[in-house]
């Protein structure tokens, strides 16, 4: 991977993930143990990328603050702050001044893949390409954008959402750009790759490359998908470095999980939580210091920092916030979202009628 470095667009303000967003921005939220970034820097340092640059903005600070000059993953992470959204081309030509090899890979930073990185770079250079696209097979296309390629895989056209899509392939977030196309794209104001850069690009006749595989592929943006990125994360299902030993469940330092308990589907506990006996986790992600009472089910739902899921409480795809309590008896299932600090009174919410 000599010549190539990477940069991860992280300035997202995740409202789709609110009110886990409210504290902390998407890439940072716990994901299987660590925060979500970690599994894709340990990804890039993998297959041998060290320079990294973070484009960043909502709640900047978060990201140096954990993970500082990067040097304890093995990296050298440098940081650009975008004060105004300028879309995704905005964002990587804010942070040209910061690159220094030809070849500049670009991640979205809440797509988890099981794509190989170095196959990507191979593919962008055997095409002599300006920008390499990954792109990914999915089963139904219809709620993504379509990515038409000839059959040398370079790359025809780029269709927003459609009922009929002539092709499965959708652009997947991950890119190589070669250095002057990052240079050329205007700078200090928003623009967006696919409605602009790329059409141009294929407009002006240049090689636009696509990369294509069925790996494994997940848009961390809603909580359901969250919930099940970290679960594959835990189960090996999904790759990363940052996971030293996969298994059924995940529990972190310092947590009291009840011999009586039930943990399984790949669920996370974080540090310092209490899992009382009787209680089910199935799929669950507890942030750290969270609690969960005698008898209480948690299945495909995440319970913030510090939250209480008192007994016999049922959560399933549910989002419950920082400090918030789940008062005993209570029902939330269906997306149902708590905010953060919010006490909700025994048997205060129920979707049942046996109250």
């Amino acid at each position: 991977m000599h010549g190539v470095e990477a940069v991860v667009l992280v300035g997202g303000k995740g409202t789709r993930l609110r009110p886990l967003t409210l504290s902390a921005p998407k890439p940072m939220l716990p994901t299987a143990g660590v925060p979500f970034l970690t599994h894709l820097l340990s990804r890039i340092k993998e297959v041998g990328i060290t320079h990294v640059v973070l484009g960043t903005s909502y709640k900047a600070e978060v990201f140096e603050e954990y993970f500082g000059d990067g040097s304890r993953l093995g990296l050298e992470l440098e940081y650009v702050v975008e004060e105004v959204p300028l879309d995704t081309a905005g964002a990587i030509r804010n942070v040209a001044d910061k690159l220094r090899e030809p070849d500049v890979m670009v991640f979205n930073g809440d797509i988890l893949s099981g794509v190989d990185l170095a196959g990507i770079v191979d593919t962008h250079r055997e095409h002599q390409a300006d920008v390499t696209l990954h792109l990914v097979k999915v089963q139904d296309p219809r709620a993504f954008g379509c990515v038409p390629t000839d059959e040398r895989g370079r790359v025809q056209a780029f269709l927003e959402k459609t009922e009929n899509p002539p092709t499965d392939q959708i652009n997947a977030g991950c890119y190589v750009f070669r250095r002057e196309v990052i240079d050329a794209i205007p700078a200090g104001r928003p623009v967006s790759v696919e409605r602009e850069t790329f059409p141009g690009l294929l407009e002006a006749g240049r090689r636009l490359q696509g990369h294509v595989d069925a790996t494994y592929w997940l848009d961390l943006g809603k909580p359901e998908a969250f919930v099940q990125g970290s679960a594959d994360l835990v189960r090996g299902v999904a790759p990363s470095a940052a996971v030293a030993q996969p298994g059924e469940f995940l529990v972190l330092d310092g947590s009291n999980v009840h011999e009586g308990a039930t943990v399984k589907g790949g669920s996370t506990v974080g540090a310092n939580c209490t899992v009382a006996e009787g209680a089910v986790l199935d799929g669950a992600i507890l942030f750290d210091g969270a609690v969960v009472g005698e008898g209480a089910v948690v299945e495909r739902s995440i319970v913030g920092a510090g939250a209480l899921v008192q007994a016999g409480a049922v959560l399933r795809d549910a989002v419950v916030g920082d400090s918030a309590v789940i008062g005993a008896r209570c029902e939330l299932v269906g997306g149902a979202r708590v905010w953060p600090g919010v006490v909700l009174p025994e048997a205060g919410v129920r979707f049942s009628t046996d109250a």
